[in-house]
């Protein structure tokens, strides 16, 4: 009994001391957390309610009245609204799909590479995503120069004619999008390449005795594997191309003739440059939610048999 007695106090001891350090190593970490809460608190989630509060209001520098649903009423009906929410679309299309299939086609070819080729490409491909954005649009502006763009010179050399690459309506766009692909597959390429370090080699061996081509490994095997990166990179680079401003603001300011427009420069726009707060937040809010449901379609679609 005595034996038992002290067992019993011996192990509440015990419990105690733990649960005392886990609540010390709970509180430890909120402590941590607490700064980076604060600021998403205050720079994330209120700024985004307040958003989405103004919507409502007739907001400008001298004005503040409450009209419902009509901000949103009159963006449905704005023709430079709906034209910059087909450019937004445009961009994104044309984006996604590029990256995904350019960045994982050179990790591919990248990985088979010593360690030194694979340092030496990966830092030239990830430049862009760590240099400056205003300073690569404004060599891309040099290029893309109708007078003494290097772009038009190479073309000279083979007999095709001077173009304005940012001055045509059918053509800025396009020029817009390859700006926004080499702004986008330095990231995509450093993950791939990290992933693909994690595919297990005894699988790829098992593969190659067993008689797999390298088609058969790729779509049985690096396929599968590279999916939760894929869904990653797919729904950062819908958003990254979603927010797409400072090429447009930088290269052609929208035009010419609102051929280059996004959603982002229409709120900057509409704010900054005509004071409409309200009329620029309904936009947002606009966008939020296309952002959003797109990417629980990719999510559902992408992230199946996808383990984390």
């Amino acid at each position: 009994m005595v034996t038992e007695v002290l067992d019993k106090k011996h192990t509440k001891i015990k419990v105690n001391k733990h649960s005392k350090m886990a609540k010390k190593e709970w509180l430890a970490a909120y402590l941590f957390l607490l700064p980076a809460a604060i600021f998403f608190l205050g720079f994330v989630i209120l700024p985004m309610i307040g958003g989405l509060v103004i919507s409502f209001f007739n907001y400008g520098p001298r004005t503040s009245e409450f009209i419902g649903l009509q901000n949103y009423i009159q963006i449905a009906k704005d023709p430079v609204f709906i034209k910059s929410l087909w450019n937004t679309l445009f961009l994104v299309v044309g984006n996604v799909p590029i990256v995904v299939v350019f960045s994982m086609f050179v990790s591919l070819t990248i990985y088979k590479r010593s360690s030194k080729v694979r340092s030496f490409f990966r830092s030239i491909f990830y430049l862009p995503a760590i240099a400056s954005v205003v300073s690569i649009t404004v060599v891309w502006g040099w290029i893309f120069h109708p007078n003494y763009g290097i772009l038009n010179y190479v073309l000279s050399l083979f007999g095709v004619e001077p173009q304005v690459w940012l001055g045509n309506p059918s053509i800025a766009k396009w020029a817009i999008l390859i700006v926004l692909v080499t702004l986008s597959v330095g990231q995509p390429i450093v993950l791939y390449m990290a992933s693909l370090g994690n595919i297990p080699k005894d699988y790829l061996e098992a593969a190659e005795i067993d008689g797999a081509n390298s088609r058969q490994v790729f779509l049985n095997i690096t396929w599968p594997l590279l999916k939760p990166t894929t869904l990653y990179i797919v729904i950062i680079t819908t958003i990254n191309s979603f927010q797409c401003f400072s090429l447009i603001q930088l290269l052609t300011a929208g035009g010419p003739n609102y051929a280059t427009t996004t959603i982002m420069y229409q709120v900057y726009e509409r704010s900054f440059t005509l004071g409409q707060y309200g009329l620029a937040s309904s936009m947002g809010v606009v966008l939020a939610i296309i952002v959003m449901a797109i990417s629980v379609v990719q999510y559902k679609y992408l992230g199946t048999d996808v383990e984390y």
